[in-house]
């Protein structure tokens, strides 16, 4: 990618230890910046009768991390379930860096069953803290410190299924709520040269999917294979360089031809 213009450049990624996640922090780190690789220390226990359906690395695995992706990255834990963990976290990055550049809102909750029969009040607000409400109040968190400064580019990472998908109610509405935050915060923010973005992936091997619910998946998909999760920090980190520079409010589908 020529010209990105990220090369000393701060990132702050959420959920930025495993899987896409790593894989959004590697590919700005091969562009020369320096990433504050957030991590969720430990999930608290789920409900009876209700399984966390994401991946939580360790501490140990988003250290290492850091170490691998050097020029001065670090990995950094916070609860985003927490309402005062966004601004906690803000503070704690700029103290370290002096500055945010790229905000890459990645973390997310995801849990099953999430389907309208088993809904709850608790099952929503668990989404909906990390899904929906933390990418905005750190958007909000980092914009005000970027005032009269050099632009700010923020880069959410939605779903697909914020379209529709059966037996994601929780997951898909609250990311779906992501993507309007970020049509929302892209107007708000334009005339400070802030530019607000998202990713909305399609179906990624990250390890979840067994051979034949792979093959399954894979059949569903126009361009014929599942999505690796450097297809999704290749975008991710577009939208953030000098490339997309005119580029606001948009969601990006990264999916090769899935659910359009």
């Amino acid at each position: 990618m020529p010209d990105t213009r990220l090369d000393g450049s701060n990132v702050l990624v959420t959920g930025g230890a495993g899987n896409i996640g790593a894989a959004i922090s590697r590919a700005f780190a091969a562009q020369g910046a320096r990433v504050a690789v957030h991590y969720l220390a430990q999930d608290p226990p789920a409900p009876d009768d209700t399984e966390w359906a994401h991946v939580t690395p360790t501490a140990g695995a988003a250290e290492a991390l850091a170490r691998e992706l050097g020029n001065g990255s670090f990995a950094v834990s916070a609860d985003l379930s927490r309402p005062e963990a966004a601004g906690e976290l803000v503070a704690t990055v700029v103290d370290r860096l002096g500055s945010i550049d790229v905000l890459v809102n990645n973390a997310a909750h995801c849990e099953t069953p999430d389907d309208v029969d088993t809904l709850t009040y608790a099952s929503l607000e668990r989404h909906y803290r990390v899904n929906a409400f933390a990418p905005a109040v750190l958007i909000s968190e980092v914009a005000r410190l970027r005032r009269g400064e050099a632009p700010l580019s923020v880069v959410n990472i939605t779903t697909d299924a914020a379209r529709a998908f059966p037996g994601q109610t929780g997951y898909g509405t609250s990311k779906a709520a992501l993507e309007a935050v970020t049509r929302s915060t892209a107007l708000d923010l334009a005339p400070r040269g802030i530019r607000v973005n998202a990713v909305a992936p399609g179906p990624v091997q990250t390890g979840w999917m067994g051979d034949d619910l792979a093959a399954e998946v894979t059949a569903l998909v126009p361009l014929g294979r599942l999505g690796e999760p450097a297809d999704i920090a290749d975008a991710v980190v577009y939208l953030a360089s000098h490339q997309a520079r005119w580029i606001t409010g948009q969601v990006l589908q990264v999916a090769g031809g899935h659910a359009l």
